[in-house]
């Protein structure tokens, strides 16, 4: 069936996303000599870091691993981290010639002619061979609901939408979420607001001492047993626990980082627990994680009835040709570097079998 509408662009790999997971692809891709294009809906290269709060400095980044083939050097720890790392992958994608497409949306992956994929976007059709998904998750940020939402008077806004610590000043604020940029938000927020509530679901796990080699194997397994059991992944971040440096000692000193377990609804004014007990606020902050960008990959349907999909190193299961890079296990920045040429190893030995032939089944 030919469902072209216009014309298409042929290549053998497509990459979506050109973050750290979709760099690093694209640079594998080159090198190996394959046929690609990179699309990414960003207006400018640092993917999305681009977007970070100004008050997050580089040198208060939770991890940043090189890119291959060109390190980071020299940077200024003080200087925010959106600025660092939006210079370093624009300098990257200049030195590998990367030529990376933006902004472009990608609108949907369906199947094409021939075993190939037709993939849908804002500047055109590609007829790719393969396809390389590297959308990361910040476009999918998660609100979760809570009985009385809707009727809260103040305001309410997501880690994807914070803006640093000045617009809190003399506000009460209820920062919602365990993992790492809810403590951050508190640590910040609390030197101008009036009062801050820290609630999360599960009672927050402080890790203290070093994270090694094995540690880091150990947390990646288990974010990789769910994802080829093919639920939703969780980030590797949380199954690490949360660092006990410095800053969060004082915060914990200070009852900064006193948690309340989660409420049981929101009112106009604040929330309200089982017990009967109720803090008022001016902001409620969702610092509730996000979930993976792969909407526009619904066509195939790649999704398990857990929920996830169902990955083998970086290969969905489903469909040979659909790499997944910075999804689940590889969503770290040193994951992603790794995932990127395996994906791409990967890819060339199914090219090099002719035909390219239909989705596995």
């Amino acid at each position: 069936m030919n469902n072209a509408t216009r014309d298409v662009d042929t290549v053998d790999v497509v990459v979506v996303g050109a973050g750290q997971a979709g760099l690093s692809s694209a640079y594998h891709l080159a090198r190996a000599g394959l046929g690609h294009v990179v699309l990414d809906h960003a207006p400018r290269p640092g993917g999305a870091w681009q977007y970070r709060w100004p008050s997050l400095t580089y040198g208060r980044v939770h991890g940043m691993h090189a890119l291959p083939g060109m390190e980071l050097t020299g940077a200024d720890p003080l200087r925010p981290s959106s600025e660092v790392i939006g210079e370093y992958f624009a300098s990257y994608e200049d030195r590998f010639d990367l030529r990376v497409r933006r902004p472009v949306d990608v609108s949907a992956v369906r199947e094409g002619d021939d075993g190939r994929l037709r993939v849908e976007t804002s500047a055109g059709v590609w007829s790719a061979r393969a396809l390389i998904n590297a959308t990361g998750t910040w476009d999918r940020p998660f609100w979760p609901r809570y009985p009385g939402q809707e009727t809260f008077r103040g305001r309410q806004l997501h880690t994807a939408d914070y803006p640093g610590p000045q617009e809190f000043a003399g506000a009460r604020v209820i920062v919602v979420g365990g993992g790492t940029s809810a403590v951050q938000h508190l640590l910040e927020i609390a030197g101008v607001a009036a009062e801050t509530t820290w609630v999360t679901r599960r009672p927050p796990v402080f890790r203290d001492g070093g994270f090694g080699e094995a540690e880091g194997r150990a947390a990646v397994a288990l974010v990789d047993e769910r994802v080829r059991r093919g639920l939703p992944p969780q980030s590797v971040v949380s199954v690490t626990g949360l660092p006990l440096n410095e800053a969060v000692r004082a915060g914990l000193a200070s009852g900064v980082l006193d948690r309340r377990p989660v409420f049981d609804r929101i009112t106009a004014t604040g929330a309200v627990w089982e017990d009967g007990s109720r803090v008022d606020a001016d902001v409620i902050l969702w610092a509730t994680g996000f979930r993976a960008a792969v909407d526009h990959l619904a066509p195939l349907h790649l999704r398990e009835p857990g929920g996830g999909i169902r990955v083998e190193g970086t290969r969905a299961v489903r469909d040979e040709r659909i790499h997944l890079v910075g999804y689940g296990p590889s969503a770290s920045t040193i994951g992603a570097n790794r995932a990127g040429g395996a994906a791409v190893r990967e890819i060339r030995r199914l090219l090099t079998r002719e035909p390219v032939g239909s989705p596995a089944a």
